[in-house]
Protein backbone atom coordinates (compact mmCIF):
# COMPACT_ATOMS: atom_id res chain seq x y z
CA UNK A 1 0.00 0.00 0.00
CA UNK A 2 2.88 2.35 0.78
CA UNK A 3 4.31 1.79 -2.70
CA UNK A 4 0.93 2.49 -4.27
CA UNK A 5 0.51 5.67 -2.23
CA UNK A 6 4.01 6.78 -3.15
CA UNK A 7 3.27 6.05 -6.80
CA UNK A 8 0.10 8.14 -6.79
CA UNK A 9 1.93 10.96 -4.99
CA UNK A 10 4.55 11.05 -7.73
CA UNK A 11 1.87 10.99 -10.39
CA UNK A 12 -0.01 13.86 -8.76
CA UNK A 13 3.18 15.91 -8.44
CA UNK A 14 4.03 15.26 -12.08
CA UNK A 15 0.55 16.22 -13.24
CA UNK A 16 0.65 19.33 -11.06
CA UNK A 17 4.06 20.43 -12.39
CA UNK A 18 3.02 19.71 -15.98
CA UNK A 19 -0.15 21.73 -15.55
CA UNK A 20 1.78 24.65 -14.02
CA UNK A 21 4.34 24.47 -16.81
CA UNK A 22 1.66 24.58 -19.53
CA UNK A 23 -0.10 27.46 -17.79
CA UNK A 24 3.13 29.49 -17.50
CA UNK A 25 4.07 28.75 -21.11
CA UNK A 26 0.65 29.82 -22.36
CA UNK A 27 0.54 33.07 -20.40
CA UNK A 28 4.14 33.99 -21.25
CA UNK A 29 3.67 33.34 -24.96
CA UNK A 30 0.60 35.56 -24.84
CA UNK A 31 2.65 38.37 -23.27
CA UNK A 32 5.42 38.07 -25.87
CA UNK A 33 2.85 38.24 -28.68
CA UNK A 34 1.36 41.45 -27.26
CA UNK A 35 1.91 44.87 -28.84
CA UNK A 36 4.36 45.73 -26.05
CA UNK A 37 7.02 43.53 -27.68
CA UNK A 38 6.29 44.40 -31.31
CA UNK A 39 9.23 46.76 -31.84
CA UNK A 40 12.01 45.08 -29.89
CA UNK A 41 13.95 41.83 -29.93
CA UNK A 42 13.38 39.51 -26.96
CA UNK A 43 14.83 36.20 -25.82
CA UNK A 44 13.92 34.19 -22.73
CA UNK A 45 15.14 30.77 -21.67
CA UNK A 46 14.26 29.10 -18.34
CA UNK A 47 15.60 25.69 -17.34
CA UNK A 48 14.98 23.60 -14.23
CA UNK A 49 18.44 22.86 -12.86
CA UNK A 50 17.48 19.60 -11.15
CA UNK A 51 15.84 17.70 -14.01
CA UNK A 52 17.18 19.77 -16.95
CA UNK A 53 13.59 20.41 -18.02
CA UNK A 54 13.09 23.48 -20.23
CA UNK A 55 10.24 25.53 -18.86
CA UNK A 56 10.36 28.34 -21.43
CA UNK A 57 12.34 28.94 -24.60
CA UNK A 58 11.65 32.03 -26.66
CA UNK A 59 14.47 32.88 -29.10
CA UNK A 60 16.93 31.15 -26.79
CA UNK A 61 19.32 30.36 -29.63
CA UNK A 62 19.37 33.89 -31.07
CA UNK A 63 22.24 36.35 -30.53
CA UNK A 64 21.78 39.46 -28.39
CA UNK A 65 23.88 42.39 -27.20
CA UNK A 66 24.50 41.26 -23.60
CA UNK A 67 25.96 44.43 -22.01
CA UNK A 68 27.10 43.54 -18.46
CA UNK A 69 25.71 40.02 -18.71
CA UNK A 70 29.15 39.47 -20.24
CA UNK A 71 30.47 39.53 -16.67
CA UNK A 72 28.88 36.11 -16.15
CA UNK A 73 31.43 34.70 -18.60
CA UNK A 74 34.16 36.66 -16.83
CA UNK A 75 33.06 35.22 -13.48
CA UNK A 76 33.15 31.70 -14.91
CA UNK A 77 36.67 32.37 -16.22
CA UNK A 78 38.12 33.64 -12.96
CA UNK A 79 36.54 30.81 -11.00
CA UNK A 80 38.35 28.40 -13.32
CA UNK A 81 41.75 30.10 -13.52
CA UNK A 82 42.52 32.15 -10.40
CA UNK A 83 43.64 30.87 -6.98
CA UNK A 84 42.05 31.82 -3.64
CA UNK A 85 43.93 35.16 -3.44
CA UNK A 86 44.70 37.74 -6.11
CA UNK A 87 48.18 37.34 -7.67
CA UNK A 88 49.37 40.91 -7.09
CA UNK A 89 52.90 40.87 -8.51
CA UNK A 90 55.48 38.66 -10.11
CA UNK A 91 58.98 39.43 -8.83
CA UNK A 92 62.66 38.48 -8.86
CA UNK A 93 65.32 39.66 -6.41
CA UNK A 94 68.74 40.47 -7.88
CA UNK A 95 71.44 41.72 -5.53
CA UNK A 96 69.96 44.82 -3.87
CA UNK A 97 67.08 45.34 -6.34
CA UNK A 98 63.53 43.99 -6.45
CA UNK A 99 62.29 43.58 -10.02
CA UNK A 100 58.51 43.66 -10.22
CA UNK A 101 56.15 42.77 -13.06
CA UNK A 102 52.47 43.74 -13.05
CA UNK A 103 49.81 41.04 -13.25
CA UNK A 104 46.86 43.37 -13.76
CA UNK A 105 45.84 43.28 -10.08
CA UNK A 106 43.13 45.98 -9.77
CA UNK A 107 43.22 46.27 -5.96
CA UNK A 108 46.47 48.20 -5.32
CA UNK A 109 45.49 51.51 -3.67
CA UNK A 110 41.88 50.94 -4.72
CA UNK A 111 39.54 52.80 -2.34
CA UNK A 112 37.34 49.74 -1.79
CA UNK A 113 40.06 47.24 -0.88
CA UNK A 114 41.60 48.44 2.37
CA UNK A 115 43.62 45.41 3.48
CA UNK A 116 46.08 45.15 0.62
CA UNK A 117 49.48 43.93 1.85
CA UNK A 118 51.31 44.60 -1.41
CA UNK A 119 52.55 48.04 -0.31
CA UNK A 120 54.04 46.62 2.88
CA UNK A 121 55.91 44.09 0.78
CA UNK A 122 57.28 46.77 -1.58
CA UNK A 123 58.27 49.06 1.30
CA UNK A 124 60.65 46.37 2.48
CA UNK A 125 63.00 47.06 -0.45
CA UNK A 126 65.16 50.13 -1.06
CA UNK A 127 65.56 49.61 -4.81
CA UNK A 128 62.55 48.73 -6.96
CA UNK A 129 62.37 48.40 -10.74
CA UNK A 130 58.96 47.91 -12.38
CA UNK A 131 58.45 46.11 -15.68
CA UNK A 132 55.31 47.16 -17.58
CA UNK A 133 56.02 45.97 -21.14
CA UNK A 134 54.18 42.68 -20.66
CA UNK A 135 50.84 44.42 -21.33
CA UNK A 136 49.62 43.56 -24.86
CA UNK A 137 46.04 44.86 -24.72
CA UNK A 138 44.82 48.27 -25.75
CA UNK A 139 43.90 50.63 -22.90
CA UNK A 140 40.30 50.63 -24.13
CA UNK A 141 38.42 47.57 -25.37
CA UNK A 142 37.17 47.16 -28.96
CA UNK A 143 33.92 48.98 -29.55
CA UNK A 144 34.05 51.08 -26.39
CA UNK A 145 32.59 54.57 -26.78
CA UNK A 146 35.52 57.00 -27.06
CA UNK A 147 33.61 59.87 -25.41
CA UNK A 148 33.20 57.83 -22.22
CA UNK A 149 36.90 58.24 -21.38
CA UNK A 150 35.87 60.83 -18.75
CA UNK A 151 33.33 58.71 -16.86
CA UNK A 152 33.94 56.52 -13.82
CA UNK A 153 32.66 53.36 -15.53
CA UNK A 154 35.36 53.33 -18.24
CA UNK A 155 38.87 53.58 -16.73
CA UNK A 156 41.85 52.55 -18.82
CA UNK A 157 43.21 49.02 -18.51
CA UNK A 158 46.82 48.40 -17.56
CA UNK A 159 49.44 46.01 -16.14
CA UNK A 160 49.85 47.75 -12.77
CA UNK A 161 46.80 49.93 -12.09
CA UNK A 162 46.85 52.26 -9.08
CA UNK A 163 43.84 53.82 -7.32
CA UNK A 164 41.56 51.93 -9.70
CA UNK A 165 42.97 54.22 -12.44
CA UNK A 166 40.58 56.97 -11.32
CA UNK A 167 40.99 60.35 -9.66
CA UNK A 168 38.49 60.94 -6.85
CA UNK A 169 37.36 64.49 -6.09
CA UNK A 170 35.03 65.61 -3.32
CA UNK A 171 34.01 68.93 -1.90
CA UNK A 172 35.56 69.99 1.39
CA UNK A 173 37.60 73.03 2.26
CA UNK A 174 39.95 72.74 0.48
CA UNK A 175 38.91 70.39 -2.35
CA UNK A 176 40.06 66.84 -1.66
CA UNK A 177 41.79 64.93 -4.46
CA UNK A 178 42.99 61.32 -4.50
CA UNK A 179 45.69 60.65 -5.53
CA UNK A 180 47.01 63.96 -4.20
CA UNK A 181 49.47 64.02 -7.12
CA UNK A 182 46.63 65.54 -9.18
CA UNK A 183 45.76 68.27 -6.65
CA UNK A 184 47.16 71.00 -8.92
CA UNK A 185 45.61 69.45 -12.03
CA UNK A 186 42.02 70.24 -11.00
CA UNK A 187 40.32 73.35 -12.38
CA UNK A 188 37.41 74.42 -10.19
CA UNK A 189 34.98 75.61 -12.80
CA UNK A 190 31.80 74.38 -14.45
CA UNK A 191 32.67 72.68 -17.70
CA UNK A 192 31.01 70.25 -20.11
CA UNK A 193 33.68 67.59 -19.55
CA UNK A 194 35.18 66.03 -16.43
CA UNK A 195 38.65 65.80 -17.99
CA UNK A 196 40.56 66.84 -21.09
CA UNK A 197 40.80 64.09 -23.69
CA UNK A 198 44.57 63.89 -24.07
CA UNK A 199 45.84 65.05 -20.68
CA UNK A 200 45.12 64.85 -16.98
CA UNK A 201 43.40 68.18 -16.49
CA UNK A 202 40.22 67.71 -14.46
CA UNK A 203 37.17 69.93 -13.91
CA UNK A 204 35.06 70.17 -10.76
CA UNK A 205 32.45 72.93 -10.46
CA UNK A 206 32.81 75.19 -7.39
CA UNK A 207 29.19 74.55 -6.33
CA UNK A 208 29.41 70.76 -6.54
CA UNK A 209 28.89 68.74 -3.36
CA UNK A 210 29.08 65.19 -4.68
CA UNK A 211 32.01 62.80 -5.01
CA UNK A 212 33.29 62.56 -8.56
CA UNK A 213 35.44 59.74 -9.93
CA UNK A 214 37.24 60.52 -13.17
CA UNK A 215 39.56 58.09 -14.99
CA UNK A 216 43.07 59.43 -15.45
CA UNK A 217 45.22 58.95 -18.52
CA UNK A 218 47.85 56.32 -17.74
CA UNK A 219 51.44 55.76 -18.87
CA UNK A 220 54.66 54.27 -17.49
CA UNK A 221 56.00 57.61 -16.29
CA UNK A 222 52.84 58.30 -14.28
CA UNK A 223 52.90 54.80 -12.74
CA UNK A 224 56.52 55.39 -11.68
CA UNK A 225 55.62 58.73 -10.06
CA UNK A 226 52.47 57.57 -8.28
CA UNK A 227 54.05 54.41 -6.91
CA UNK A 228 57.21 56.27 -5.89
CA UNK A 229 55.21 58.88 -3.98
CA UNK A 230 53.27 56.35 -1.94
CA UNK A 231 56.39 54.28 -1.21
CA UNK A 232 58.47 57.33 -0.41
CA UNK A 233 61.31 56.31 -2.70
CA UNK A 234 62.43 56.51 -6.31
CA UNK A 235 61.00 53.74 -8.49
CA UNK A 236 62.73 52.81 -11.73
CA UNK A 237 61.26 51.41 -14.93
CA UNK A 238 62.81 48.14 -16.16
CA UNK A 239 62.74 47.41 -19.90
CA UNK A 240 62.76 43.68 -19.17
CA UNK A 241 62.78 41.26 -16.26
CA UNK A 242 65.99 39.45 -15.26
CA UNK A 243 66.35 35.81 -16.27
CA UNK A 244 65.13 33.35 -13.66
CA UNK A 245 62.06 31.93 -12.03
CA UNK A 246 59.54 34.54 -10.93
CA UNK A 247 57.85 34.38 -7.57
CA UNK A 248 54.31 35.60 -6.91
CA UNK A 249 53.09 37.97 -4.22
CA UNK A 250 49.39 37.57 -3.39
CA UNK A 251 47.02 40.24 -2.12
CA UNK A 252 43.32 40.15 -1.21
CA UNK A 253 40.91 37.14 -1.23
CA UNK A 254 39.40 36.73 -4.68
CA UNK A 255 35.79 36.50 -3.52
CA UNK A 256 35.82 40.11 -2.29
CA UNK A 257 36.78 41.23 -5.80
CA UNK A 258 34.31 38.93 -7.56
CA UNK A 259 31.40 40.15 -5.42
CA UNK A 260 32.11 43.80 -6.15
CA UNK A 261 32.49 43.10 -9.87
CA UNK A 262 29.12 41.34 -10.02
CA UNK A 263 27.01 43.17 -7.43
CA UNK A 264 28.14 46.70 -8.34
CA UNK A 265 28.74 45.76 -12.00
CA UNK A 266 32.27 47.16 -11.84
CA UNK A 267 33.67 47.32 -15.39
CA UNK A 268 37.24 48.05 -14.33
CA UNK A 269 37.43 44.99 -12.09
CA UNK A 270 35.98 42.79 -14.83
CA UNK A 271 38.58 43.92 -17.37
CA UNK A 272 41.51 43.61 -14.98
CA UNK A 273 40.40 40.18 -13.79
CA UNK A 274 40.69 38.85 -17.33
CA UNK A 275 44.22 40.26 -17.47
CA UNK A 276 44.94 38.54 -14.15
CA UNK A 277 43.78 35.26 -15.67
CA UNK A 278 46.17 35.89 -18.54
CA UNK A 279 49.02 36.20 -16.04
CA UNK A 280 48.29 32.64 -14.87
CA UNK A 281 48.64 31.29 -18.42
CA UNK A 282 51.84 33.16 -19.34
CA UNK A 283 53.85 36.30 -18.52
CA UNK A 284 51.98 38.22 -21.22
CA UNK A 285 48.88 40.17 -20.26
CA UNK A 286 46.34 39.66 -23.04
CA UNK A 287 42.62 39.36 -22.36
CA UNK A 288 41.98 38.09 -25.90
CA UNK A 289 44.29 35.16 -25.22
CA UNK A 290 42.24 34.26 -22.13
CA UNK A 291 38.95 34.45 -24.00
CA UNK A 292 40.31 32.22 -26.78
CA UNK A 293 41.61 29.75 -24.20
CA UNK A 294 38.25 29.54 -22.42
CA UNK A 295 36.26 29.09 -25.63
CA UNK A 296 38.60 26.35 -26.82
CA UNK A 297 39.10 24.51 -23.52
CA UNK A 298 36.30 25.12 -21.05
CA UNK A 299 33.45 26.22 -23.34
CA UNK A 300 33.97 24.13 -26.45
CA UNK A 301 30.56 22.55 -25.80
CA UNK A 302 28.61 25.77 -26.35
CA UNK A 303 26.02 25.28 -29.09
CA UNK A 304 26.30 28.91 -30.17
CA UNK A 305 29.85 30.23 -29.93
CA UNK A 306 29.66 33.87 -28.78
CA UNK A 307 31.39 36.91 -30.10
CA UNK A 308 33.20 37.79 -26.88
CA UNK A 309 35.42 40.87 -27.08
CA UNK A 310 35.82 42.22 -23.51
CA UNK A 311 35.39 41.33 -19.86
CA UNK A 312 32.84 43.96 -18.83
CA UNK A 313 30.26 44.15 -21.62
CA UNK A 314 30.98 47.79 -22.43
CA UNK A 315 31.34 46.89 -26.10
CA UNK A 316 28.35 46.50 -28.38
CA UNK A 317 30.46 44.08 -30.42
CA UNK A 318 29.70 41.34 -27.88
CA UNK A 319 27.05 38.84 -28.98
CA UNK A 320 25.70 36.05 -26.77
CA UNK A 321 22.60 33.85 -26.81
CA UNK A 322 20.32 33.19 -23.81
CA UNK A 323 21.19 29.50 -24.28
CA UNK A 324 24.91 30.25 -23.84
CA UNK A 325 24.22 32.27 -20.70
CA UNK A 326 22.15 29.46 -19.18
CA UNK A 327 24.82 26.93 -20.17
CA UNK A 328 27.53 28.80 -18.25
CA UNK A 329 25.25 29.52 -15.28
CA UNK A 330 24.47 25.79 -15.13
CA UNK A 331 28.16 24.88 -15.16
CA UNK A 332 28.82 27.20 -12.25
CA UNK A 333 25.83 25.88 -10.33
CA UNK A 334 27.17 22.34 -10.65
CA UNK A 335 30.77 23.22 -9.77
CA UNK A 336 30.54 25.94 -7.09
CA UNK A 337 28.93 25.53 -3.65
CA UNK A 338 25.47 27.06 -3.85
CA UNK A 339 25.83 29.64 -1.06
CA UNK A 340 29.14 30.87 -2.38
CA UNK A 341 27.83 31.11 -5.95
CA UNK A 342 24.67 33.01 -5.08
CA UNK A 343 26.68 35.45 -2.94
CA UNK A 344 28.36 36.74 -6.11
CA UNK A 345 25.04 37.87 -7.63
CA UNK A 346 22.85 40.84 -6.73
CA UNK A 347 19.82 39.67 -4.74
CA UNK A 348 16.44 41.04 -5.80
CA UNK A 349 15.24 43.88 -3.58
CA UNK A 350 18.43 43.76 -1.52
CA UNK A 351 21.69 44.78 -3.16
CA UNK A 352 23.53 46.31 -6.08
CA UNK A 353 21.82 46.63 -9.45
CA UNK A 354 18.73 44.73 -8.18
CA UNK A 355 18.20 46.75 -4.99
CA UNK A 356 15.09 48.45 -6.36
CA UNK A 357 13.69 45.53 -8.35
CA UNK A 358 12.32 42.00 -7.89
CA UNK A 359 11.75 42.13 -4.11
CA UNK A 360 11.31 38.88 -2.20
CA UNK A 361 8.16 37.56 -0.59
CA UNK A 362 9.70 37.99 1.96
CA UNK A 363 13.06 36.31 1.19
CA UNK A 364 14.95 37.12 -2.05
CA UNK A 365 13.99 34.79 -4.88
CA UNK A 366 16.11 36.24 -7.68
CA UNK A 367 19.91 36.16 -7.79
CA UNK A 368 20.99 37.56 -11.11
CA UNK A 369 23.25 39.83 -13.13
CA UNK A 370 21.78 42.72 -15.07
CA UNK A 371 23.20 44.16 -18.26
CA UNK A 372 22.18 47.57 -19.57
CA UNK A 373 23.40 49.74 -22.41
CA UNK A 374 21.34 52.24 -24.40
CA UNK A 375 18.07 50.60 -25.57
CA UNK A 376 19.11 47.18 -24.23
CA UNK A 377 18.41 45.53 -20.88
CA UNK A 378 19.10 41.93 -19.90
CA UNK A 379 19.12 39.84 -16.76
CA UNK A 380 20.44 36.31 -16.28
CA UNK A 381 20.82 34.17 -13.19
CA UNK A 382 18.92 32.00 -10.71
CA UNK A 383 15.26 32.06 -9.68
CA UNK A 384 14.05 30.23 -6.57
CA UNK A 385 10.37 29.26 -6.76
CA UNK A 386 8.03 29.04 -3.77
CA UNK A 387 8.01 25.26 -4.21
CA UNK A 388 11.79 25.24 -3.73
CA UNK A 389 12.86 24.64 -7.32
CA UNK A 390 15.99 26.37 -8.63
CA UNK A 391 15.52 27.69 -12.16
CA UNK A 392 18.31 29.06 -14.34
CA UNK A 393 17.30 31.75 -16.80
CA UNK A 394 18.41 34.40 -19.25
CA UNK A 395 15.98 37.18 -20.23
CA UNK A 396 17.33 39.48 -22.94
CA UNK A 397 15.68 42.61 -24.34
CA UNK A 398 17.37 44.45 -27.20
CA UNK A 399 16.54 47.52 -29.31
CA UNK A 400 13.51 48.80 -27.40
CA UNK A 401 12.49 52.45 -27.52
CA UNK A 402 10.52 52.50 -24.26
CA UNK A 403 11.96 53.56 -20.90
CA UNK A 404 13.86 50.62 -19.40
CA UNK A 405 11.65 50.85 -16.29
CA UNK A 406 8.68 49.66 -18.39
CA UNK A 407 10.72 46.68 -19.59
CA UNK A 408 11.62 45.80 -16.00
CA UNK A 409 7.99 45.98 -14.89
CA UNK A 410 7.01 43.44 -17.53
CA UNK A 411 9.91 41.20 -16.56
CA UNK A 412 9.02 41.37 -12.88
CA UNK A 413 5.44 40.27 -13.60
CA UNK A 414 6.70 37.23 -15.51
CA UNK A 415 9.27 36.33 -12.85
CA UNK A 416 6.67 36.54 -10.09
CA UNK A 417 4.25 34.30 -11.96
CA UNK A 418 6.98 31.68 -12.37
CA UNK A 419 8.01 32.04 -8.73
CA UNK A 420 4.47 31.62 -7.43
CA UNK A 421 3.19 28.89 -9.75
CA UNK A 422 6.00 26.51 -10.65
Amino acid sequence: MKRVAHYFLLISLFVGCSGAKRSIQKSTQKVFKSAFYDNQFTGFLVVNQQNRDTLLNFNGEKYFTPASNTKIFTLFTVLKLLPDSIPALKYIERKDTLYVEGTGDPTLLHSYFEHNNTLDFLKGYDNISVHLNNFQDEKFGPGWAWEDYQYYFQPEKGPLPLYGNVTTLWSLSPLQVTPSYFQDSVVQMNFSRNRELQKNTFYYGPSRKDTLEVPFKTDSALTKKLLGRVLGKDVKIAMKMPEGEKRIKYSVPVDSVYKRMMIESDNFLAEQLLLLCSSTLSDTLSSSRVREYMLEKELADLKQQPRWVDGSGLSRYNLFTPESMVHVLSKMYRDIPRNRLLSFFPAGGVAGTLEDWYPGDPEPYLFAKTGSVGNNHNISGYLITKSGETLIFSFMNNHFMRPSSEIKIQMQRIFEEIRDNY
